[in-house]
């Protein structure tokens, strides 16, 4: 299960990465914004990422304007690994390297055919573990300071 969120200035690419989705038959709950209105990225990411963090959702997609200030506010909330991506090698190899579980794009950053490819690849790629599970604990243990 997928969550996704935006703010406003996410709201269409969400709805373009929601067809995508449902096209392919990946199960996603949409935690918002349902309308082009404006709102605060901050707001926008707390539920998906709360639903990663508590094993409701396995992976969460968030979008706002750039796609930073939403990382930002998803890298706060305990258990998340957000990282914005708008190249396929970063989206690869945040999965691959960094166990990321949150995807964060720019609306106004990627067009909607790039986004989908890195929500393919980033769904799809596993995280490559050994030399790199070390890392993601002290990352991890980061939170407890």
């Amino acid at each position: 299960m997928i969550a996704l969120g935006s703010d406003h200035g996410g709201f269409e690419l969400k709805r373009e990465i929601a067809n995508y989705l449902t096209e392919r038959g990946i199960p996603f709950e949409d935690f918002g914004t349902h309308s082009p209105d404006s709102c605060d990225y901050p707001d926008m990411a707390v539920e998906p990422c709360e639903a990663v963090a508590n094993g409701r959702c396995d992976q969460a997609i968030l979008i706002c304007g750039t796609g930073i200030g939403i990382s930002m506010a998803a890298n706060k909330i305990h258990g998340i690994r957000a990282a914005v991506c708008s190249d396929y090698f970063s989206a690869k190899y945040t999965r691959l390297h960094n166990d990321a579980n949150v995807l964060c794009l720019g609306g106004r950053v990627v067009g909607p055919g790039l986004a989908c490819e890195l929500v393919e690849v980033f769904l799809n790629t596993p995280f490559e573990g050994g030399r790199h599970s070390g890392r993601i604990e002290k990352l991890m243990k980061l939170e407890e300071k």
